[in-house]
């Protein structure tokens, strides 16, 4: 791939307020939240609410920006990728995840228990970051081209 692949990501928050996360053969056998790529002519809310349906069977609801990261040819990754993750914190009603291929097991946590699980580099430091404050300080609007 010549150019950086723009992703999306799920911080999902079920009625209790724990958090999804799944464990992934991309990532070492890590933790991550669930998400993937944007498809052209696809907002990155759309993108994000047929990423975790696909991967989880979960219906979301209240996205809200969470933060931007970028990851370039990290080690955590089965391959030598250039990735911009733009995460979102959203809601779902149901607790009854239906995996897909690209998962092999899942776990609801609370913020609290981050440190007790083998997550990947950028997701620990994204919930590590939530935990701090549960909401982004640094939510901005995204603006689409009219």
């Amino acid at each position: 791939m010549r150019y950086p692949e723009a992703t999306v990501g799920a911080v999902i928050l079920n009625p209790e307020d724990k958090v999804l996360i799944c464990k992934s053969n991309k990532w070492n056998q890590q933790y991550v939240i669930p998400g993937g790529h944007i498809e052209a002519g696809e907002s990155m809310e759309e993108a994000l609410v047929r990423e975790v349906k696909e991967e989880t069977g979960l219906d979301v609801f209240g996205l809200e920006l969470l933060g931007i990261n970028e990851s370039i040819f990290s080690d955590s990754f089965q391959n030598q990728k250039h990735f911009i993750f733009v995460d979102f914190i959203c809601h779902s009603n149901s607790e009854q995840v239906v995996l897909n291929e690209e998962a092999q097991s899942y776990e609801w946590i609370d913020l609290d228990e981050v440190e007790d699980y083998n997550l990947e580099k950028f997701t620990a430091k994204l919930l590590k970051e939530l935990k701090k404050g549960k909401k982004s300080k640094y939510k901005k609007e995204v603006i689409y081209g009219i």
